[in-house]
C-alpha cells in the first residue's frame, strides 16, 4: 500500500465503474430504461467524457489537491455533476482510471423517468456550451 503522504500533492482521479457488470444490469432493465441508458451515455462522449465507461457510478476518489483543483470549478449540482468533474480533470489533463466495482440496484431510484433525462440532456450540453464559449473558467491553482 502506499503511504497516503507521498500521493496526496499528486493529481489523480479513480472512477468506480460497474461497466464490467452491464449485461447482466442490461437485461433487468426495460426497454425503455436502457434505450435512455445508452441515449445519455452517447451524449457523454458527444459533449465531453469519451474515455470513462461509467460516469454515474458514485464511486469516485480523488488525491487531496485533485479535489481542491477541481471542486473549485465546479458548476453544476445535479444528476450531470460526476461529468463536469471527469470533463473538468479533462481539460485539467489530470489522470484518470477506472476499477471495477459491485453494484446492486437498489429499487426506489430518485430519477424521476424521462424528465430526469431530459435535465441531465440539457446539463451535459450546458456543460460543454459554457466552457467553449468561455462562460465559466477553469481555476487552475491551488489556494
Amino acid at each position: 500500500m502506499t503511504d497516503p503522504s507521498k500521493v496526496a500533492d499528486s493529481l489523480a482521479v479513480v472512477c468506480g465503474s460497474r461497466a464490467h457488470l452491464e449485461a447482466e444490469s442490461v437485461a433487468n432493465r426495460s426497454f425503455f430504461r436502457t434505450f435512455l441508458m445508452w441515449g445519455f451515455h452517447l451524449l457523454v462522449k458527444t459533449f465531453g467524457v469519451q474515455d470513462i465507461a461509467d460516469t454515474q457510478c458514485g464511486f469516485k476518489l480523488f488525491t487531496r489537491r485533485t479535489a481542491r483543483l477541481i471542486f473549485r470549478s465546479l458548476h453544476v449540482e445535479r444528476w450531470a455533476f460526476d461529468v463536469e468533474l471527469l470533463y473538468i480533470a479533462k481539460r485539467l489533463k489530470i489522470p484518470v482510471t477506472e476499477i471495477a466495482v459491485n453494484w446492486t440496484e437498489i429499487e426506489g431510484s430518485k430519477i424521476v423517468p424521462v424528465f430526469s433525462w431530459l435535465q441531465m440532456g440539457r446539463d451535459l450540453f450546458l456543460i460543454w456550451l459554457r466552457y467553449r464559449l468561455g462562460a465559466w473558467k477553469l481555476r487552475t491553482k491551488v489556494d
